[in-house]
């Protein structure tokens, strides 16, 4: 058995997925569990927006004493564990920290995935039964049978339950106790990435692999048409989405190796990796728009969007990041701006050059090479420029002043009674009551 224990804190964190292996009695109060999460998500946000509305503020303490509160008069609160709602508030406390309560989302129950979290280490036991089992203990769950693809490797500080593709997993926190070490002497490099190789170094080096076999993509474009001609809520529809959700978890853990060995591989070898300070979220924006102002060229730009989530940039540059802590690199951002327009001999900025996807023929100075190498070098030459206060370089260009600081609203005593959603309708209940009448959560 693993100590679980807080002593000798220190190191890097990691993450351990593992497969778990629920009993049927067990899965079904996970899904009850998730269910619940989701329920208590959700009306803690309307909490919060309802308080913001009258210019007040209800924080994680409160929220914490009334889901307590609300524990005696709805049962089915009571069935989850006390800590794993709690850690709900928590999440959803830091979520309206960083976003503000009007951009935090709310959790659908046809679009969000179950998922739970357990904080507390000295309530989490892993023991290893065989080569290729192992179990772990849960709080309300018992003794739960995962899979022993690799040991934990440190201590655990939390665990989190997920669904996934018709599977659940466990996902540990460890702490390894290892230091990050110093810088690393190797050589700087500059990344592109792109929509046909997935990253491109400054010194000519290609990585890229397809994530979905042939018949896996034929299989998921029947498996499309036959969700098509389903029946909104039927039985048989969510059959259908659970065979595409399985054929698309391959795809993402393929895709997820892929970043992980590449990232693995750049910061062993280059002290500084420099990347594109790209915006993935806004750059996959739809372009449909709305009925008073349709988009343009939408289909052009769906396209565009499913090749840069599928090539997973975001991912990369978040398996940098990871696996820079271990190896000592530094990860550089610079500004994305004329990169893939601008000759890396002369500096000439001129869009005739970019021939084709693969080819930069320089008109200025007749340098050919392949577009993105040219690209990459460029990046890499960017990583020593100062850049301005909005992120661009400010070369030949007006420098953007830094936004104006918001004024605070004034602070009114909060009003009693907290509206919570029931149906379509908002209810003023007192201020003791949290959640909604007892309705099922996981509907």
């Amino acid at each position: 058995m693993f100590d679980n224990q807080w002593e000798g804190a220190g190191g890097m964190l990691a993450g351990r997925r593992y497969r778990l292996e629920f009993s049927p009695d067990q899965a079904a109060f996970a899904e009850r569990v998730g269910g619940i999460c989701r329920s208590v998500w959700n009306t803690g946000l309307q909490q919060r927006r309802a308080y913001r509305q009258r210019g007040a503020f209800i924080g994680y303490a409160e929220q914490c004493r009334q889901l307590a509160e609300a524990k005696t008069e709805f049962g089915w609160l009571a069935e989850a564990p006390s800590q794993v709602l709690q850690q709900t508030l928590k999440d959803l406390d830091s979520a309206c920290s960083r976003h503000g309560a009007w951009k935090v989302r709310w959790r659908l129950a046809r679009r969000w995935k179950p998922a739970f979290r357990f904080p507390s280490p000295e309530q989490i036991s892993i023991q290893r039964l065989s080569r290729r089992w192992g179990r772990v203990k849960l709080p309300k769950f018992g003794w739960v049978r995962f899979r022993w693809s690799r040991p934990p490797g440190g201590t655990v500080r939390s665990a989190t339950v997920s669904h996934d593709g018709g599977r659940w997993f466990v996902a540990f926190l460890i702490e390894d106790g290892q230091a990050s070490p110093a810088a690393h002497p190797g050589p700087r490099a500059g990344i592109d990435r792109g929509v046909i190789v997935a990253a491109t170094t400054s010194d000519g080096d290609f990585h890229d692999r397809a994530y979905i076999a042939t018949g896996e993509a034929q299989r998921y474009r029947r498996l499309q048409q036959q969700l098509a001609r389903t029946r909104r809520g039927s039985n048989r529809r969510r059959r259908v989405i659970a065979k595409i959700g399985a054929v698309m978890l391959r795809v993402r853990h393929r895709r997820a190796d892929f970043n992980a060995r590449t990232a693995a591989s750049l910061c062993d070898r280059y002290g500084t990796v420099v990347l594109e300070g790209l915006k993935t979220a806004n750059m996959t924006k739809s372009a449909s728009g709305t009925i008073e102002c349709p988009g343009r060229n939408v289909a052009a730009k769906s396209g565009l969007n499913r090749a840069i989530l599928d090539k997973g940039w975001y991912g990369l540059e978040l398996a940098l990041t990871s696996a820079a802590r271990r190896s000592g690199t530094q990860i550089v951002k610079v500004n994305p701006a004329y990169t893939s327009i601008t000759c890396s001999t002369c500096g000439a900025v001129d869009a005739k050059s970019r021939e084709s996807q693969a080819r930069f023929a320089c008109t200025s100075c007749a340098m050919v090479a392949h577009a993105d190498v040219n690209a990459a070098i460029n990046i890499k030459n960017a990583a020593g420029q100062v850049m301005s206060g909005r992120g661009d370089l400010a070369i030949g260009r007006s420098v953007k002043r830094q936004p104006p600081r918001t004024r605070a609203r004034p602070h009114t005593p909060a009003a009693r009674g907290i509206p919570v959603v029931q149906g379509q309708e908002e209810v003023n209940q007192p201020i003791g009551r949290f959640l909604p009448s007892p309705v099922s959560p996981g509907l």
